[in-house]
């Protein structure tokens, strides 16, 4: 049904609606009550909240201020707006939790700009396509809030798991452009001396500090165990209005069309989370996840096996369905395959949204080249080609994550270890 067009949470509820009515293993009166039940969750009201963050941080500016200091920072280097661009996705995606979003915003910022500074087009779409994936893999990130509400884990701790790996595929995808860049030559940063590198740098910190009271406040909340995910969304929200009030760039007449835009992202998720729940107590009740373990152990045993063929599976998953619809459909399904072989269901987590995250930047599907293509009118294709690296260099970290679970357990309680 997704291969015919028909939209992701119509295809879930035929799905559902179809399984129960077939094998009669649960009546079909629980399916409202089922329906109710899959949203009617505290941790999801954070997804609207983190989406409005990201909304009102780019209608008042401060996305602005975070190019400007990103570029500050990185103005030593050859590639030296390159890397800022890659820097200033990783600070977008610490507030938004949204590739999409962050996609769009630095698009809109840097791509020009790119071209400008020597880089091909379509490598430029693709430099942004690719730093904007973080929006899913650096927390605060609706995925992780919606991979906890589905097979129960805290979206608090899966938040504490992922700052390394997703500060890894930053890092990834930095080291990436700079050694494309030193390759072919498309940028030559001038160099500046120390001195004037911390002056520039200082003053660009004086002019838009302000900027960054909101990841701090998200960030100290959340890791500081004071604020649940939902209430740092709601500070977020609170914190970006005031200062778009305070500095002047924003008016009440910006709100509409602010809560409109937040609500038809939202309304895109919301049925899909609601209709996973009967689906997945269809085939739980049949035995589907279990089938599944059976299925794939049955090739291979080995520990190692089992990962390296759920990685394929969630490659190619991510090629072709968005991340919300492959969370609520594989998830259920892998996580009785990670438990067999031992993984850690926190290591489980941060490796399966990673993994997914490659399919942003990876055809058919690619959502964020879907994005920095309707910006720019450039070819999906050509674009993609121009991500291979930055895919290679995610799925470096994938292999890290899969097979070191230190990665993402340094930072919790022992408990988690």
């Amino acid at each position: 049904m997704i291969a015919l067009g028909v939209p992701v949470w119509a295809a879930i509820g035929v799905t559902s609606i179809a399984l129960l009515w077939w094998s009669g293993i649960l009546p079909m009166t629980l399916l409202g009550g089922s329906l109710f039940e899959g949203i009617d969750a505290f941790a999801l009201t954070a997804v609207p909240l983190f989406i409005l963050t990201g909304d009102v941080l780019v209608r008042t500016g401060l996305s602005r201020k975070f190019m400007d200091v990103a570029e500050a920072l990185t103005n030593w280097t050859k590639s030296g707006f390159g890397s800022a661009t890659v820097l200033v996705c990783g600070m977008f995606s610490a507030i938004s939790g949204s590739d999409a979003a962050g996609a769009a915003a630095v698009g809109r910022m840097t791509i020009n700009r790119l071209v400008e500074s020597g880089y091909p087009k379509p490598y430029a779409c693709a430099l942004v396509a690719a730093g904007a994936c973080t929006g899913i893999l650096i927390p605060p990130s609706i995925a992780y809030i919606i991979i906890g509400l589905v097979l129960g884990i805290s979206a608090s701790t899966l938040f504490q798991a992922a700052l390394i790996p997703g500060l890894m595929i930053l890092a990834g995808i930095f080291v990436t452009n700079s050694l494309i860049n030193r390759k072919y030559a498309y940028e030559q940063g001038v160099a500046i001396g120390f001195g004037e590198w911390t002056a520039n740098l200082l003053g660009t910190l004086k002019r838009g500090w302000y900027a960054f009271i909101v990841p701090a406040v998200i960030f100290t909340g959340i890791f500081s165990g004071s604020l649940t995910p939902t209430e740092a969304g709601a500070t977020a929200v609170v914190v970006t209005i005031i200062i778009g009030f305070v500095i002047g760039t924003l008016k009440l007449s910006d709100f509409p069309a602010m809560l409109v835009s937040s609500a038809k992202v939202n309304g895109v998720i919301l049925p899909i989370i609601a209709f996973s729940l009967p689906l997945a107590q269809a085939l739980a009740t049949m035995g589907v996840p279990q089938g599944f373990v059976g299925l794939v152990t049955g090739i291979s045993s080995e520990p190692w096996a089992v990962i390296l063929m759920m990685i394929v599976i969630l490659v190619a998953a991510g090629c072709v369905m968005e991340t919300t619809p492959n969370i609520v459909i594989l998830a259920p399904l892998l996580k009785p395959l990670a438990d067999e072989i031992g993984m850690n269901e926190i290591q489980f987590c941060i490796m399966m949204i990673t993994t997914l995250g490659v399919g942003f930047i990876t055809p058919p599907l690619g959502l964020n080249l879907f994005v920095v293509s309707g910006l720019t009118g450039e070819s999906i294709l050509k674009i993609a080609r121009r991500a291979v690296p930055f895919v290679l260099s995610m799925l470096a970290v994938v292999m890290l994550i899969a097979f070191v679970p230190e990665t993402t357990t340094l930072l919790l309680p022992d408990i988690y270890k």
